[in-house]
């Protein structure tokens, strides 16, 4: 689950995850957009569920589904079936696995396909906040009443200029906003450096990392990626973070899967259920 100035996106959707999303106090009703990287069942399993769930609870407003063409036929038959008629638009948006294109660009964000190598069509996606306007400061607004249109040319870099004709430079008045913040989700994939172009200097990098390194003949037989080849592919890339998941369960202790990343790449930590990242 992915929060963006109060806007949620959902990736992927496996069997438990409505209960996850109430375990952790996520209000599913507010999520408008779920991207779906791949069709494996522990990818979107639990879509339909979720879906006649906003259904039954009332939901108005549309929901927009990303992921490959296919699963539009998957979910129209799960409808067909139960004889439901949804009481808000589903809005599908098939993606193109095999390019890189921008599927989403609204107020505060692009989000953008990443085509990754695995054993059937998927693809990663690519989150860029847009560049924030810049803060005023508060002390330079005691005992003053701007209009509207004043305060969006402040925020937008303009100076001021008072009734009296006093000028104040927009670099006075005014705080940088933080630099834009970038997140990279790469699931399922055997190790696969053309995705490097893509998510390079991105600030949090998911990456799979199903394996250690003495299983790395599994990983490529199964296009999975083991631990350190995704903390290759972070240093490579310039991310600032790297998140990793998606574990074999073999691995009962994952101690020493982190330890193997933490080797190419220092940053590394382990993904697991309830943790929040702040950026």
């Amino acid at each position: 689950m992915l929060n963006i100035h109060d806007q949620l996106f959902l990736l992927d959707c496996a069997e438990g995850t409505q209960l996850q999303l109430r375990r952790y106090h996520v209000r599913f009703q507010r999520i408008n957009h779920i991207f779906i990287t791949h069709l494996h069942g522990d990818h979107y399993y639990g879509l339909i569920g979720l879906i006649t769930t906003m259904h039954l609870l009332g939901r108005k407003e549309e929901l927009n589904l990303y992921a490959y063409p296919m699963l539009a036929r998957v979910i129209e038959i799960q409808l067909e079936a139960s004889k439901t008629e949804l009481n808000f638009p589903l809005n599908f948006h098939p993606v193109n696995p095999e390019v890189s294109e921008v599927v989403l660009d609204n107020e505060i964000l692009t989000v953008s396909t990443i085509p990754l190598n695995h054993s059937i069509p998927a693809c990663g996606y690519l989150f860029r906040e847009k560049n924030l306007k810049r803060n005023i400061r508060k002390e330079f607004l005691i005992g003053k009443r701007l209009t509207n249109e004043e305060f969006s040319r402040i925020k937008e870099g303009h100076d001021y200029t008072d009734e009296k004709g006093m000028v104040y430079k927009n670099a006075e008045i005014t705080i940088p906003p933080k630099p834009p913040r970038s997140y990279a989700y790469c699931t399922d994939t055997a190790y696969h450096e053309p995705v490097i172009p893509h998510i390079r200097g991105v600030s949090l990098l998911y990456h799979e990392s199903s394996f250690m390194d003495d299983r790395a003949k599994d990983a490529a037989k199964k296009f999975h990626s083991t631990a350190s080849q995704a903390a290759w592919i972070a240093r490579k890339a310039g991310a600032r973070k790297l998140l990793l998941g998606h574990y074999s369960a073999r691995y009962n202790d994952l101690d020493d899967l982190l330890a193997e990343a933490r080797k190419v790449f220092p940053g590394a930590i382990l993904g697991y259920d309830g943790l929040v990242i702040d950026l």
